[in-house]
């Protein structure tokens, strides 16, 4: 359910009902008692990747994907 704020309120509190969207709840912002705008968060928002994060973290064998030799009778 929606938390129902005041233009006042809404103004005098902006910042912390938008982190209040953000995290996912829903704020209708009312005047005279009468919904008039709604807060919500943005749903087409793409994740952050960060690129290279692994770079020189991982280290991969030379034959990583050489068949041993165990495997020969079913080749």
């Amino acid at each position: 359910m929606a938390t129902v704020v005041n233009m006042h309120d809404a103004k005098s509190s902006l910042s912390r009902l938008v982190k209040r969207a953000a995290a996912g709840e829903e704020i209708l912002i009312a005047t005279n008692g009468k919904p008039v705008a709604r807060l919500t968060r943005l749903s087409g928002r793409k994740p952050t990747t960060l690129i290279g994060a692994f770079a020189g973290k991982l280290h991969m064998a030379d034959d990583f994907d050489a068949i041993p030799a165990e495997f020969d009778p079913y080749l």
